[in-house]
């Protein structure tokens, strides 16, 4: 947990002014202006604390504050400023969620306060999202796991963009990863909502009356109405529900919100989403994310960069990793150390989970009580996977990783 703070304001006598009076009290950085201040919170963040200045040419303190409110959720932020008018007080709650607004000149130890107040207001964020992440998240997983058991089609997917989205969390230093891992695993819930034969027509690729599409179209409304009445999971919910929009405002629910407004889960789960659409592999070739840059405005084009970096083929250096050894395993031989590397079917063909699935020990017990009722054809395919596991390319700063195709906006 961090407990840094950083100060910005394009006044370079305040900043050494702040450094010289606080210095001893908290981890001070300072920044000269809003674009610098952007670019430490990429480099040094996450920071517990940014307090900024209003007025500064090119970038407003509201318009920094908002960008780093989107860039860094936890991160609590603060504004001094001489410019105490009321229209600014209100752009800066209401665009940026400030934690404090404070009038300069400010007193040293009104502002050490101030700042020591939004420490303490980080440690709980930062206790409530491991309680997320470590209960909430659990929980979840159980859920899906036994809806994928359900209706492995709906499901058939998420394992596969779970990895991806794990890969680009890492690489990008996603603070809140919990929140794309989130909307990942409940962006598909809402076809459970579909009649039965809507579903069954899905699985087959039967085409849809124009009723039946729109009621397809409209299952990320479905998802969100089903996730927004689990607490804390209300950001997950608006996520979810603009999972189908594209960065230019097309696409569902199409009702103006574009851009960075669109929620930052939901502008990467439309990018992993027509990525596994466009690519069977789990490394999509370079040809693939440049037709997708060249999608007029669908795609948000840095996050869609960062994706091509940690997960398109690479060709040398991605063949000469090894491929895990699959193994043949019986239902009765398997863990939670396993991901299986084929779908799971019965022995009259009928899907009942798909590959790469890790699986868990509820998952396991249910598909040993299924295979009691609908007989799975055995071995299973699968492989180990280690706990410490992790991908070479997300470990990697992107500034290490070469650009060896140009993504092309």
């Amino acid at each position: 947990m961090t407990d840094k703070v950083l100060f910005v304001d394009d006044d370079p006598q305040i900043l050494s002014a702040f450094k010289r009076g606080l210095r001893k009290r908290f981890d001070v950085t300072t920044a000269e202006g809003g674009a610098a201040g952007l670019e430490l919170l990429k480099k040094e963040g996450p920071f517990a604390v940014v307090v900024s200045d209003q007025q500064m040419p090119e970038m407003d303190g509201v318009t920094f504050l908002k960008q780093v409110k989107q860039k860094s959720p936890m991160t609590v932020r603060m504004m001094l400023t001489g410019n105490a008018d009321q229209k600014t007080a209100i752009d800066a709650v209401n665009d940026g969620q400030i934690f404090r607004f404070l009038n300069k000149p400010c007193e040293p130890e009104q502002l050490a306060v101030a700042v020591e107040a939004a420490q303490a207001h980080y440690r709980l964020l930062a206790a409530e999202r491991e309680l997320l992440e470590k209960t909430l998240a659990g929980s979840i997983k159980v859920l899906t796991d036994v809806l994928a058991l359900i209706d492995a089609s709906a499901f058939q997917q998420t394992a596969r963009l779970q990895r991806w989205g794990h890969k680009l969390a890492r690489f990008m230093r996603l603070e809140n990863a919990w929140a794309l891992n989130m909307t990942i695993m409940l962006h598909g819930i809402g076809r459970i909502t579909l009649p039965r034969e809507v579903t069954q027509k899905l699985r087959d690729g039967t085409e849809l009356s124009a009723i039946e599409a729109e009621m397809v179209a409209r299952t990320p409304e479905a998802a969100r109405d089903l996730i927004k009445n689990i607490p804390r999971l209300e950001g997950v919910a608006r996520a979810v529900y603009y999972q189908a929009a594209g960065y230019d405002g097309s696409g569902f629910p199409g009702d103006g919100m574009k851009g960075e407004d669109l929620p930052l889960e939901a502008r990467i789960l439309r990018i992993l989403s027509d990525l596994a659409n466009a690519s069977e592999d789990d490394r999509p070739a370079p040809v693939i994310f440049a037709r997708m840059a060249k999608a007029g405005g669908l795609y948000d084009h840095d996050l869609l960069k960062s994706a091509y970096h940690c997960l398109a083929k690479k060709g040398e250096a991605t063949k000469a990793k090894a491929a895990p050894e699959v193994l043949k395993v019986e239902l009765h031989n398997l863990s939670d150390s396993h991901q299986l590397a084929e779908d799971v079917m019965t022995e009259t063909d009928v899907l009942v989970l798909a590959k790469g699935h890790r699986l868990t020990r509820p998952m396991i017990e249910k598909l040993r009580a299924y295979h009691k009722l609908r007989k799975i054809r055995q071995p299973l395919s699968v492989i180990v996977i280690e706990e410490d596991e992790e991908d070479d390319d997300a470990k990697r700063p992107q500034t290490e990783i070469a650009d060896e195709v140009e993504v092309n906006a």
